[in-house]
């Protein structure tokens, strides 16, 4: 069936058949369901049943923005790798992948449609207990064993080679360090808000710890990372749990996927002045954080290193990995406010002016973030949240 072609629901109830190893008497139907940047996805199924399966294909460009921004059909097969890897190591709360097609840049997975798009969720007020736990072990196990906690030398830098995703990572690092940093054609800036995004940019002290995070993105290869780990991609249930869309991963520092989620949280929190949801979003961070910690300290104090499973070096680690967290949450905020992708938490609010008070809290939430990652541990990030929410709510 290989040869690459864009799929149209024909396509791709024709791939689920042959991938599925279903019988051509079995009747399928399908749909595309997709409203993603980047691909085509399509759900398959049996009439009269429930689930069925999904079907997600990587386009030659960026989908959103069309043929002239070119992209690599090559992140299929790195998506499906890396959620295959992820798999193995946090079954539970991985999207299973089914079968992998690298001609066609296609990837089958299990159909989640009993969940919801925890995103979809928290805009309609509900808190789904345990999410923020489940999520902070799944990061937890997938960043200990892709790392050299639990990876001697030479499985480490194979590893690395092997889940290289320069192109997809190279925007990562455009978006996140540089476009919402100065007055790029790409950002997205409301005009109410203008004046707070000048600010930004001439800010050199906020743009020297900027440069500091992008570095360490490039550099600091510390764990297979999601990349892209966002409240929209994580599906949630009545105790479930499942990540989804993984294809910015790469290797890097473990405080880039705790950052971007974090960050996520923080925007609802932003978007949600006097409800009652919106402590809970701090709440919410606070458990994610200490889930993370138990279950990566008993993980890493199993390593086969020794050296590096003493309590006092993984302790150490940890404290600059939630600094390195605090940091790359905050230009996430700070991309997600003024840059090219914004977020409906925010950009569905329909007031105008309550609309511009969540984006100026917004960022300046990120920037304190960025400049006092150092100084805030969870308990202490509660109160400079709430602080500066007052503080912007008061602004004309």
């Amino acid at each position: 069936m290989s040869q690459y072609r864009i799929f149209n629901h024909d396509d791709a109830i024709a791939y689920v058949r042959q991938a599925a190893q279903l019988d051509s008497a079995v009747v399928l139907q399908g749909e595309e369901i997709g409203d993603g940047n980047l691909n085509q996805v399509f759900k398959v199924w049996q009439p009269g049943q429930a689930k069925g399966f999904i079907v997600k294909q990587a386009l030659p460009y960026i989908r959103c923005i069309g043929e002239s921004w070119p992209l690599t059909r090559d992140r299929a097969r790195i998506e499906a790798e890396i959620l295959l890897y992820h798999g193995q190591h946090c079954p539970e709360y991985t999207v299973a992948v089914l079968h992998h097609d690298a001609e066609l840049s296609t990837i089958l997975l299990e159909d989640l449609s009993d969940l919801q798009v925890w995103r979809q969720a928290l805009l309609n007020g509900q808190h789904v207990a345990g999410v923020s736990e489940k999520l902070g072990v799944y990061l937890a196990q997938v960043h200990v064993h892709s790392s050299d906690f639990q990876l001697d030398y030479h499985a480490q830098r194979t590893a690395q080679l092997r889940f290289a995703n320069p192109e997809l990572m190279a925007i990562s690092e455009a978006v996140y360090f540089v476009d919402p940093f100065c007055d790029h054609e790409r950002n997205n800036v409301a005009p109410e808000i203008r004046l707070e995004a000048e600010q930004l940019w001439a800010d050199q002290a906020l743009k020297t710890r900027v440069a500091r995070l992008k570095h360490d993105f490039r550099c600091k290869g510390q764990a297979l990372l999601h990349g892209d780990l966002h409240t929209g991609s994580v599906m949630v249930g009545a105790g479930k749990l499942k990540v989804i869309d993984a294809e910015f991963g790469g290797y890097g520092p473990m405080g880039f996927d705790l950052g971007v989620i974090i960050a996520h949280l923080l925007l609802n929190f932003c978007a949600q002045p006097a409800s009652r949801q919106q402590p809970q979003r701090i709440k919410d961070v606070q458990a994610l954080w200490r889930s993370y910690k138990i279950q990566f300290f008993q993980q890493a104090s199993q390593g086969a290193d020794s050296s590096l499973a003493e309590p006092e070096v993984i302790g150490a680690f940890l404290r600059q990995v939630w600094q390195d967290a605090l940091g790359y949450a905050g230009c996430e905020m700070i991309r997600r406010t003024i840059g090219v992708a914004h977020v409906a938490d925010i950009d569905t609010i329909a007031d105008p002016i309550q609309k511009a008070a969540s984006q100026r809290q917004a960022l300046a939430l990120g920037r304190t973030l960025i400049m006092n990652a150092d100084q805030l541990n969870d308990a202490q990030l509660e109160h400079t949240a709430l602080n500066i929410a007052l503080k912007e709510s008061f602004k004309p």
